[in-house]
């Protein structure tokens, strides 16, 4: 049984194999990865595509990410690390709450579980625990789908 370390909650029970139209759904998703570390960023964002079907966009630091949004850039999701030079996580996270950006589900990343209050209090919606892991990440995918999911059918 996969458990959230920090709500304690059963992973299983939440997060299931994605139906077709999740996955279409899902391929017009657009992730924003920011993280320092190239490793992280290459395994994280092979996980977000192939396994989630999302159009991934990296960035390397808090500040290209605020830039992104700057630019006009849109994201569903954004999955950022804490601590990395020039801009670390949180400060991004106020930055980019800052601009308006308050539809996208910010995503707080870390090796350290102190860093969830960081994030939270920055404004992010949520906290995971490295390594990233699809069964963690997944319940969060399905859950920004769902909100899109429910807007189509508002429109409808």
């Amino acid at each position: 049984m996969a458990l959230d370390e920090h709500h304690g909650e059963d992973l299983t029970k939440k997060w299931q194999t994605p139906t077709k139209k999740a996955l279409i759904m899902a391929s017009s998703l657009r992730a924003l990865l920011v993280e320092d570390t190239a490793v992280q960023r290459m395994v994280v964002s092979a996980m977000l595509r192939n396994q989630f079907h999302c159009e991934t966009t990296l960035a390397k630091n808090g500040k290209e990410a605020v830039d992104m949004f700057l630019e006009g850039n849109t994201f569903d999701i954004v999955f950022c690390d804490r601590d990395m030079p020039i801009m670390t996580g949180p400060e991004a996270v106020v930055k980019i709450r800052a601009m308006g950006a308050t539809d996208v589900k910010i995503v707080g990343l870390s090796d350290d579980d102190n860093a969830m209050e960081a994030f939270i209090s920055a404004g992010a919606d949520d906290f995971v625990p490295k390594p990233v892991r699809p069964e963690t990440v997944g319940p969060m995918i399905q859950e920004v789908i769902n909100k899109k999911l429910e807007q189509l059918a508002a429109l409808a």
